[in-house]
């Protein structure tokens, strides 16, 4: 069994995505950007509306989601990008494919007033490209909110990760202004084990 499964766990800001991106183009994981796939749903599903109001997706709404998407990905290195955000959710990753997966999961760290930074900054660079910002970066109550259930909620999922059998556990500090830093860290954890 030598099949990754790279689970990127972090705030809302401290660059998951980035470094999902950098890792696929240069070891061509596939990607199950949990994120990606909610945001794509239909704005009338009874899942956006509670993504809307800033609120957490339900567990049994996520596991059918995100166990179609890997599903689909089937028997191939990728990376989990925006799941588990719960204690239940972690157990359920762990119990479902730990068996089936290398799983190591890089938890991404930053402060919190990086985190808000971060956002502003990506809200600016979207609109400054001809795009349009992230419904959910455009609301800072939602943006709060949306951090304080991150340390309320999956704190707690990320400590219960950090010492679970069968998988690999690595904390990142992603704090540096140079991407290029931070992704060196990240590369270099997964290189190692670290529990």
């Amino acid at each position: 069994m030598n099949t990754k499964m790279i689970v990127l766990m972090g705030g809302q800001g401290v660059g998951k995505g980035t470094q999902a991106k950098k890792l696929i183009a240069d070891n061509g994981f596939k990607y199950v950007e949990a994120g990606a796939i909610l945001r794509s749903l239909p704005k009338e599903s009874p899942v956006a509306q509670i993504m809307a109001r800033g609120e957490l997706v339900p567990d049994e709404d996520l596991f059918k989601i995100i166990g179609d998407a890997i599903q689909k990905v089937g028997q191939k290195d990728m990376i989990v990008d925006g799941f588990p955000r719960t204690i239940g959710q972690a157990q359920w990753l762990v119990k479902q494919y730990a068996t089936n997966y290398n799983i190591h999961v890089i938890y991404l760290t930053v402060p919190k007033q990086i985190m808000l930074d971060r956002i502003q900054n990506r809200i600016k660079e979207n609109m400054a490209n001809g795009g349009t910002a992230r419904a959910d970066d455009l609301d800072v109550k939602v943006v709060e909110r949306r951090i304080n259930n991150f340390f309320t909620v999956t704190g707690p999922a990320i400590e219960w990760l950090r010492t679970a059998n069968g998988i690999q556990f690595s904390e990142v500090d992603v704090s540096e202004f140079e991407f290029e830093n931070n992704y060196a860290k990240v590369c270099n954890a997964l290189k190692t084990r670290q529990k």
